[in-house]
């Protein structure tokens, strides 16, 4: 009879949660090195027809406002990541992050008259949104794995609420950063170091320590060996439940970050605040060379994703060779053609 499973993280006698997850059926060496080239490769050649198509797309300029863009979704996508990993989905991200935006312009605008200083008020409003993020993502994992509901309907239904909540505070319209806190908050967007913009400064931060916790963590692993086999995961004493709740808080805390730099760059909220940028996160994921099914993935992967798709958007915006309204639909192709590529893993 297999031990019960325990609500701990630490493994048993004989379990080593830093070996790498067994190999999947079914993976045969060049599927194996096309996963892990194929999204350098599509992105180089993307590179490459982007500077035939148009002198200007090889820029620093350029260069820094793909980057730049990138950001959001990039952070986004980290987090993302992890939950994919382990097996689940956050479909809310967008919304969250509207509503994370609307409430942080409320409270810095509130206390702005009453403690006396825009950068303490910035400060605490910046606060209060990595608070919401953890509080939403907490809120996640408490339903996917306490209520037992399914990932996709769990953040299907928050999808709605989040956007719907910011809809009813902005009154169908916008909300707006008071004109002194925004010019004390724009620098978090548009300042630099050393040449580079402060989100992409963020963006490689982030995931630099997404990839040490997910590669050089007791708790990466984990997520891991979740998303592998949830079953074999328990009996071998994993605390599956509060790993899942830990990689739902972290993604909140990704998206918190990700507004926070995203706010400033316009000084409001409005209902259409973060709209699809579930479809980007997701895609960004997808396509840097996570499984749909969970159990393996590397942030690196998902970092090329996310530049590889503001790369086709930009070319979109420098060329004519489709409109630029059909970038969404562009994603949502990548997204189709991936899932079918990976089909057979697993």
């Amino acid at each position: 009879m297999p031990p019960a499973p325990t609500d701990s993280l630490t493994p048993p006698v004989g379990i080593d949660p830093t070996a790498p997850p067994p190999a999947r059926r079914g993976g045969t060496p060049w599927r194996q090195r096309l996963r892990e080239t194929g999204p350098i490769a599509g992105l180089v050649l993307l590179c490459i027809a982007g500077t035939l198509l148009n002198p200007d797309f090889a820029t620093w300029d350029n260069a820094m406002n793909v980057l730049t863009r990138t950001a959001f979704i990039g952070i986004i996508a980290v987090g993302m990541s992890f939950v994919i990993i382990s097996g689940g989905i956050d479909l809310s991200v967008g919304s969250m992050a509207a509503l994370i935006a609307g409430c942080m312009i409320l409270v810095m605008n509130a206390l702005a008259p009453h403690v006396g200083s825009p950068v303490t008020a910035v400060l605490l409003g910046m606060a209060v949104a990595l608070v919401l993020g953890a509080s939403f993502g907490l809120a996640h994992g408490l339903l996917i794995t306490k209520g037992r509901i399914e990932p996709f309907i769990v953040t299907l239904g928050t999808l709605g609420i989040f956007r719907a909540y910011l809809t009813y505070f902005a009154d169908g319209g916008a909300i707006t950063l008071d004109g002194t806190l925004s010019d004390v908050y724009s620098p978090v967007y548009y300042a630099s170091w050393l040449g580079i913009p402060v989100p992409i400064w963020v963006f490689a931060a982030m995931a630099l320590a997404g990839a040490f916790l997910l590669n050089r963590t007791r708790y990466g692993r984990y997520v891991q060996a979740i998303g592998s086999n949830e079953q074999v995961a328990r009996y071998s004493a994993v605390a599956v439940d509060r790993v899942k709740i830990l990689t739902y808080v972290l993604l909140g805390c990704c998206v918190a970050v990700a507004t926070l730099l995203y706010v400033p760059r316009l000084g409001s909220a409005s209902p259409t605040t973060g709209l699809l940028w579930e479809l980007e996160a997701i895609a960004a994921v997808i396509v840097g060379g996570t499984a749909l099914k969970g159990g393996e993935g590397r942030i690196l992967g998902t970092v090329i994703g996310a530049v590889l798709l503001s790369v086709i958007s930009n070319l979109l915006n420098l060329t004519s060779i489709i409109s630029v309204y059909l970038n969404a639909a562009v994603q949502g192709f990548v997204i189709i053609i991936v899932a079918f590529l990976q089909r057979g893993r697993r």
